[in-house]
């Protein structure tokens, strides 16, 4: 009986265990032309996970880059959340990877004309400069606290944090 038993076990670890690679395209440095924006999701064990995001301009420049430990995302969640075990951290760890390219972190503009700066702004000038370019803003999280809001600055040709918040 036993020996007809496939290993089922093996295959969904195999499974489990599978790099994150996304790829998505979106109007964000020039609101004619698509941005790329990757995300990969790299290691086996969650303390040598790491989370690259990188964003290319349409002519392939990489204009953004942020390399995410996965230490650092499991020490700021919720400490509600049960993470003892090594198999919940990698299943956590790979749910924030496939929901990182989720509609409601590109923000269609950045900034809302109405809108006013307040202390969770680190850069009042690019807040006000967005207000005037409607370019597009992408929110992602470090944290249960800590959701880091990026954009375009025409002015200064690079991408830079226009919120950090909650």
């Amino acid at each position: 009986m036993v020996a007809c038993k496939p290993n089922s076990k093996k295959e969904a670890d195999a499974i489990e265990f599978k790099n994150v690679n996304q790829r998505i395209a979106k109007s964000f440095s020039d609101l004619k032309r698509l941005d790329t924006f990757k995300i990969e999701l790299t290691g086996r064990k969650p303390e040598e996970m790491v989370l690259n995001f990188t964003i290319k301009n349409a002519e392939g420049k990489e204009i953004y880059n942020a390399k995410i430990k996965g230490a650092e995302l499991l020490s700021n969640t919720d400490p509600n959340v049960d993470l003892s075990k090594e198999k919940d951290q990698v299943i956590f760890l790979k749910t924030i990877a496939d929901d990182f390219f989720s509609d409601d972190n590109f923000l269609e503009p950045a900034v809302m004309p109405e809108d006013k700066a307040d202390q969770y702004t680190p850069d009042k000038a690019l807040y006000e400069e967005l207000k005037k370019s409607g370019l597009n803003g992408f929110k992602y999280r470090l944290g249960k606290e800590n959701n880091i809001y990026i954009a375009w600055s025409e002015k200064e040709q690079k991408v830079k944090i226009y919120y950090n918040c909650c």
